[in-house]
């Protein structure tokens, strides 16, 4: 017999172990409008209707996520508050201003960043980058030499191990708001997290057949419920373990002992035959235990408690151990079941108040009636009624009871470590919606001081979610979170989760209806909140009897003692893209224009991360879509999926305010010390420009009779411009000497041209250039945009190409 054990327990992260079921049938399927595409059902229909799309899902709408800024800092968090029409913007409009999200922790599927701006008839030039630690950076996605207007972008990429992307702002057309007004970074469904069942109850067959189409010629996998599941995508199993079954009004011993040690072997069995992964439940009762009720099981009932520690570890070592044996290693053993207020209840439970912690009234008859020989010795109930006692002896029972409660904990591990080290160790239990994270969080504390001070630890930290008892999806996500913050050394898993396909409304704490598309949204959720989990901790999620509870099945009309599958049962087989296409691109036209779409968007193939084009056909655009300003949509179709235009229609494009106008004719020099002074359609100034420091100018069908300098400018914008004189433009933050993309029409520049050490937007494009034209020590190098220069002089440096 086990008396005492000391370890540290083993190294966690095994998750690699559980492989998805093959899927070689499988074709591929569009689904329209996400972007993101899947694998796909056969062709005859499962009952119901259920459109399932894989998960995708923002990480940066996520509580959890942090923005900061290269400055206007204090904005940062508009742009992830899911609002378009709120912004971060720059407290300084000079290039490399930065948004910069933290996601909280690592992720491995990040495959999607969509960026939004605030200004929509301007052209933003910026590169994405992701990091593991905001200190190493890697570019994904690289959009610095855009040169049309438009409010977005949506790049794909593959970066493992991403926590910070960075938007850096490396240019903007002139007069733009330099600014973010939604960054997206959408998380994909990894491979590794486990999509299971608990199907304990296949082992109870009571003469049904499962077919996955039964109405159909060809009926597909059937008729046992393992082969339906499989088929449609399942990966794992668990099975609970009765010690001895019994009536849960009686007591007395099944006729047939369902999910007793004996069937549960065989029904490991046909798991393993079918290369599932595979988990045990341990429920330490002969009937049913969750958190209002623990009974232990008769045979242990009146053991003494080092006995009855005993018993656990010889029982649980014994069952793993003959798993071991014939073959049908578990991947994940839990070590009780919903242990939220300690297993085993015994003598503690006498007398005990009707509390969430040990309710009398909820537990099995024969717990209450036979209370002389159930509740005769110590168990392994948590005396939750005591904890905030001031009185010292009530409070002593209380820290009691977890030491005997973690005592049996101990001796369960230690048992499954010994019989099966390669198995990972599954703690089970629930937050209650009520009680929340005041009582867990003392749960876990107490759990993991006391089982680490006995020489154990666990590996998984399981918890069963249902809305009805557990709260809503929000809260679920924050107690995910919470946990995982405060015990990294865990994964995670939704050990148990269901909803109805039926029955009308919505359960409680659900927005989702009890259709059989509720059903499969419903589900879908709990996965994606499982996968969104950060630093890819949480690593499963399992149903809780598909084939009963909240059914996943219905049966089939005139066929008697014949099940068949909801649509809803492709979650399992449908919420892993296989490709995620770039569904939205943008673009901007000024009012009676021609809208200028793409011929192809980017396509990514999850499987090795590879990028592709996709040739588009697109809807024509409605005929008045430009005739006034406002913006529109066109949709488009590619074999992955639907792709949306979005389309901005401006009176013009973004450029810069004026402070001062100038207007007919100006005889003399002018000098711009500060703001921006702006030259009107016809306007001369009859004398030499100088332009200072910081300050900006803009000249629009304007003649200027003289030399015009720059030296480290704000702005200097040419369009439709005669110039008589040399233009000597150095070390400003902004040029544009022509750029008909932007309706910026050309220049005539009748002297040598001399661009220097520009630090941003950058263009010369389409001028008719007398004299040479040279460019040296720009940070952006100058861009034409398509529009060749005419120079009769020579062309030098960055700017001898254009």
């Amino acid at each position: 017999m086990r008396k005492s054990r000391n370890r540290t327990g083993l190294p966690v992260g095994r998750r690699g172990r559980l492989r998805r079921a093959a899927a070689s049938a499988m074709a591929a399927l569009v689904l329209a409008g996400t972007g993101v595409l899947g694998t796909a059902a056969p062709a005859s229909a499962l009952y119901g209707e259920a459109e399932i799309q894989p998960v995708e899902s923002n990480l940066a709408a996520k509580f959890w996520v942090e923005a900061t800024a290269a400055s206007g800092s204090s904005t940062a968090a508009l742009a992830i508050d899911q609002n378009s029409e709120t912004a971060w913007e720059a407290a300084e409009s000079g290039p490399g201003q930065w948004l910069q999200l933290d996601l909280g922790g690592a992720y491995d599927n990040l495959r999607k960043v969509h960026v939004t701006f605030p200004d929509p008839g301007a052209v933003y030039q910026y590169v994405v980058e992701a990091s593991p630690d905001g200190e190493q950076w890697e570019v994904v996605a690289d959009r610095s030499a855009t040169a049309t207007p438009g409010s977005g972008g949506v790049d794909l990429f593959t970066q493992p191990g991403t926590r910070y992307v960075r938007v850096t702002v490396t240019g903007a057309s002139p007069g733009a708001t330099v600014g973010v007004s939604e960054l997206m970074v959408f998380n994909y469904l990894r491979d590794d997290v486990v999509l299971g069942a608990d199907l304990s109850w296949m082992d109870d067959q009571r003469n049904r057949e499962y077919w996955v189409h039964p109405q159909a010629e060809d009926r597909g996998a059937g008729p046992f419920l393992l082969d339906v599941m499989q088929d449609r995508g399942l990966e794992y199993t668990r099975l609970r373990v009765f010690n001895e079954p019994r009536n849960e009004s009686s007591g007395n011993p099944n006729a047939i002992p369902y999910q007793g040690p004996e069937r549960t072997l065989t029904s490991a069995q046909w798991v393993a035959e079918r290369g599932l992964g595979l988990g045990i439940d341990f429920h330490y009762a002969d009937s049913w235990a969750d958190p209002s009720k623990q009974p232990k099981p008769e045979s242990w009932a009146e053991l003494e408690f080092d006995e009855l520690q005993d018993a656990v570890y010889d029982y649980t070592h014994d069952y793993v151990s003959q798993l071991v044996e014939q073959g049908t290693v578990p991947d994940k053993v839990a070590v009780g079941n919903e242990i939220a207020n300690g297993f085993m209840w015994g003598s503690e439970a006498v007398g005990a108040p009707a509390t969430e912690a040990v309710h009398a009234g909820a537990n099995p008859p024969y717990f209450r009636n036979q209370a002389e020989k159930y509740q005769s010795q110590p168990g392994g109930g948590i005396l939750w009624q005591y904890r905030h006692s001031t009185d010292p002896d009530e409070h002593q029972l209380y820290l009691d009871s977890w030491d005997r409660f973690t005592t049996l904990l101990a001796a369960g591990i230690a048992a499954v470590r010994d019989a099966s080290p390669e198995s990972e160790v599954e703690l089970h239990s629930v937050v209650g919606r009520i009680s929340g994270m005041d009582k867990a969080g003392e749960y876990w504390d107490q759990l993991t001081t006391r089982l680490n001070a006995k020489g154990e630890d666990f590996d998984v930290l399981g918890l069963s979610y249902y809305p009805e008892h557990h709260g809503s999806l929000e809260q679920m996500e924050q107690n995910l979170h919470t946990l995982a913050s405060t015990y990294p050394q865990y994964e995670l898993e939704i050990a148990e989760t269901s909803y109805p396909a039926t029955g009308g409304g919505t359960m409680p704490n659900s927005p989702f209806p009890r259709t059989v598309q509720g059903q499969a949204d419903a589900i879908q959720h709990v996965f994606q909140m499982v996968n969104d989990v950060v630093d890819n901790r949480g690593t499963g999620a399992l149903t809780w009897e598909p084939a009963s509870f909240q059914a996943m099945f219905r049966s089939v009309p005139d066929l008697p003692n014949t099940s068949e599958p909801n649509a809803s049962i492709d979650v399992y087989n449908q919420s892993r893209a296989t490709h995620v296409l770039e569904a939205t691109v943008y673009g901007a036209v000024q009012t009676g224009g021609t809208p200028a779409l793409p011929d192809t968007v980017q396509v990514l193939t999850t499987a090795d991360g590879s990028t592709a084009s996709a040739p588009v056909e697109w809807e024509d655009p409605p005929s008045d879509a430009t005739d006034a300003p406002g913006r529109f949509t066109v949709s488009g179709t590619t074999e992955y999926g639907e792709v949306t235009a979005v389309v901005d229609v401006v009176d013009e494009f973004a450029s810069p305010e004026c402070d001062t106008v100038i207007s007919g004719t100006r005889h003399g020099k002018l000098s711009v010390e500060s703001g921006t002074t702006c030259l009107a359609d016809g306007s001369r100034v009859l004398g030499p420009v100088n332009v200072a420091d910081g300050a900006g100018l803009v000249a629009e069908g304007a003649q200027i009779s003289g030399p015009l300098t720059a030296t480290g400018a704000a702005v200097v914008v040419l369009c439709g411009t005669e110039a008589d004189g040399p233009v000597r433009l150095t070390g400003g933050a902004s040029v544009t000497l022509g750029n008909p993309v932007l309706d910026c029409a050309p220049n005539q520049l009748s002297g040598p041209v001399t661009v220097t050490d520009t630090t941003g937007w950058n263009v010369i494009a389409g001028n008719e250039i007398s004299g040479p034209l040279s460019c040296t020590g720009n940070g952006s190098e100058p861009v034409d945009n398509g529009t060749t220069n005419q120079v009769r002089g020579p062309k030098s440096g960055q700017c001898a190409e254009l």
